[in-house]
């Protein structure tokens, strides 16, 4: 037997492998990272692109928002920050306001935040956690152009420059993270957010990954960011190890296409043909905390599964289904995939997590889905439509004599940093 590492967890998971099975590993090109990130920081704060340096831009007696991702992702976001205090020092911490872009996730806690960006900065600066559901915490922008009505957290609005930051990832249905994306849904109202992700736009074949241009929901991000005045820009890259590959600073949209060429030059995997099996990850520690976050990597494996073929999820899910939110109860709401989605489908219906309850009804349609959690027991994934897989060797070895000696593998064990595709699909 041999084996093959996913990304699981903060520790990984080795799966052993019979040598005889038929295995592909689709994984992004590697890439390694920049030896001196902080310099490598601060340089493209001193020469942005398509902008003044960061510097410059910022006015003594401006009050800054800075907004920040929230636990679920992997970004250095002390060093970012650092990188930006470093070139701020005319404007006195309280006149900073970190913003933590929840969207429709809960809030972080305490003792999170201190481990997401230390005690320093957690002591020194005031963080605002953005509240979808609290109408009085946000202000009216007018419409988009699809008449979505935008509703930002008034705090960040009323600061005089607003610097977002996080990383860019190849991202299930608005194409790429990072970009826009920080303000929406990251510091939106729960009323602007179910708009975006209503079930037309999310079924739309444009809205998937790396696709942005024609995208409706990433354009529609893209709008509402622009009304919001996303004033400046720092997005990283990161490898397999969340180390910093690449910074792209500056305009919103020249940043944003920079970071967005650079993942998909090296993330976009091309393969001959679908599988019969595919087994993926959820990238590991902290994408992989909870099955929501884990449609992530499922979608990925649907990209190059056959009809009708099987997935693996390894995910841990320290954080369950989860239990807040509405994903589970849609979940267990239903007895099939099929009566999930034409709920969804309804006209008019518009409910919180319905976005991510549709793309796996989408993937349980195409794909039998089974799940090994860490952290979920195999009542709590049965409840949700998916199969257990206790010992992942053990599925996968059921899987093959269901299917024949010549089944077919793919391993994603890397999950969602990789933008899998079938070649010449026709």
């Amino acid at each position: 037997m041999k084996s093959i590492h996913l990304a699981y967890g903060k520790t990984g998971l080795d799966v052993e492998v019979d040598p005889t099975w038929h295995i592909t590993v689709v994984e992004p090109e590697y890439v390694a990272g920049i030896s001196e990130p902080l310099t490598a920081l601060r340089e493209a704060l001193r020469n942005p692109l398509r902008s003044f340096p960061l510097a410059e831009r910022v006015k003594p007696g401006n009050r800054v928002g800075i907004i920040i991702n929230d636990i679920t992702r992997a970004t250095p976001t002390p060093l970012i920050l650092e990188a930006i205090f470093q070139e701020l020092v005319h404007i006195p911490a309280e006149a900073i306001v970190l913003f933590n872009a929840l969207g429709t996730h809960r809030a972080n806690t305490d003792a999170e935040l201190r481990r997401m960006l230390g005690d320093n900065i957690v002591d020194r600066y005031r963080i605002v956690q953005n509240d979808c559901g609290n109408k009085a915490s946000q202000v009216f922008l007018g419409q988009t152009s699809r008449e979505s009505p935008i509703w930002i957290n008034r705090e960040l609005i009323g600061c005089d420059f607003r610097i977002l930051t996080g990383f860019i990832e190849p991202h299930f249905f608005a194409g790429f993270s990072g970009g826009g994306k920080a303000i929406m849904p990251g510091m939106a109202g729960l009323e602007t957010i179910l708009c975006n992700h209503n079930a037309v736009n999310i079924g739309d074949p444009r809205a998937t990954w790396g696709i942005t241009q024609g995208n409706p929901l990433w354009e529609e991000v893209h709008e509402v960011a622009m009304m919001a005045r996303a004033d400046f820009l720092c997005n990283v890259t990161l490898n397999r190890d969340k180390e910093i590959t690449g910074v792209f600073a500056g305009d919103l949209d020249a940043a944003h296409i920079a970071g967005c060429n650079a993942v998909r030059d090296h993330a976009m995997v091309g393969v001959e043909a679908p599988f019969d099996i595919v087994v993926t990850s959820n990238s590991g520690y902290p994408l992989d905390l909870n099955l929501y976050q884990s449609v992530k990597g499922m979608s990925a494996a649907a990209q190059v599964v056959r009809q009708e073929g099987k997935i693996i999820m390894a995910a841990e899910c320290w954080d369950g289904i989860p239990d807040h939110g509405l994903f589970g109860e849609m979940l267990r709401e239903v007895q099939t995939p099929q009566e999930l989605l034409e709920r969804i489908q309804t006209a008019g219906m518009t409910r919180q997590d319905q976005w991510q309850a549709q793309v796996l009804a989408q993937i349980m349609l195409k794909a039998e889905v089974y799940v090994h959690s860490s952290f979920l027991n195999d009542e709590q994934i049965q409840s949700v439509m998916l199969k257990p897989a206790r010992d992942i060797t053990a599925t996968l070895r059921q899987l093959v004599e269901e299917i024949g000696p010549g089944a077919r593998i793919c391993f994603l064990p890397e999950g969602p940093v990789t933008i899998p595709y079938v070649r010449n699909r026709g």
